[in-house]
Parts: structure tokens; sequence; C-alpha cells
């Protein structure tokens, strides 16, 4: 009977190993990097976090406009465009137009890169639109999400925003 408990348990064992492994994120090549260890941005904001207050998922999307700004002397390219959620997506306002939309990577939403060049001293609208239903009723109440502007140095500039979701 031990021999048997002791298989039980390895086999055990090896299935919650097995299923940690297969839970884990998805890693891909516009994965969200910001988060500890980051390089700092060389894009500026006035205003990164911006609260929706109290909306509601019958009135639809929300949207919001931030500005930012290469506040070097020399030019940079940002490569990428990504959200922490597939309720969130980004457009990244440029002189030629509007480029998106950006998404979160690894589920099936809108990724693709960025690849926008900012000269010293210009400014980009990066318009962020949330969609309250798309979580339907488990949606309901705080949320917090994240837009990542990742520059190739590595740098990276966090938009966030924020609401309470009603009904």
């Amino acid at each position: 009977m031990k021999t048997k408990n002791i298989i039980v348990f390895f086999l055990l064992l090896v299935g919650l190993f097995g299923l940690m492994w297969w839970g884990r994120p998805a890693q891909t090549s516009i994965g969200l990097s910001a988060g500890a260890g980051s390089a700092t941005s060389k894009l500026t904001t006035p205003e990164p976090l911006y609260d929706f207050g109290t909306i509601s998922m019958a009135d639809g999307n929300v949207s919001k406009v931030f500005t930012v700004t290469n506040s070097t002397n020399q030019e940079l390219k940002v490569e990428s465009v990504v959200t922490s959620c597939m309720c969130t997506t980004a457009y990244l306002g440029g002189p030629t137009g509007e480029k998106g939309p950006f998404g979160m990577p690894g589920h099936g939403g809108p990724v693709a890169k960025a690849n926008e060049v900012i000269k010293a001293g210009e400014s980009r609208e990066i318009r962020v639109v949330y969609d309250p239903a798309a979580h339907g009723p488990a949606g309901i109440g705080p949320v917090d999400r994240f837009i990542y502007l990742t520059e190739t140095s590595g740098g990276t500039l966090a938009l966030e925003i924020k609401a309470v979701v009603t009904p």
C-alpha cells in the first residue's frame, strides 16, 4: 500500500506542476514590458492617470485622449503600444493619421508594431477606448487598466485609466 500511495502522490504532484506550467502567461514579442526593471521612458505626459468615475455598461464605450511628448533633444521611436486587457484598445495619432487599434497581446486582440517616430519636442495623442460591457456581468465594479508605450531603447511609459462600472 505504501508504494501505491507514493505513486499517487507523485502523479498528483506532476499534475499540479503541469497545470501551473500550462496556465502561465504567454510570452510574446510585443509583451507587456512595463514593471519592475523596465527602463525609464523618454516620453512624458502631464496626465498619466485618468479616472472616468462611475460609468454604465448600458451607455457604451468611453474614451480618453492622452498627450505624450518626446522631451529629449533627439528623435525616438515608439516600437509598440499594448493594453493590459482586451476590453481596452488604443490608437496612436501621428502626422499621417491614426495608427491602431492596439490591444492586449496573447489573447487574439489587435496587436501590431507601432513603429512611430517622434521627433525631439514633438507630441502625439494616444486615444484610449474602454468597453465597460466587454466582461459582461462579471465586469461590474472598479476597473484599472493600463496602456504601455515601449520605445526601441526599452523605455516604457504606462498610461492608466480607472472607472467604476455599473449595469
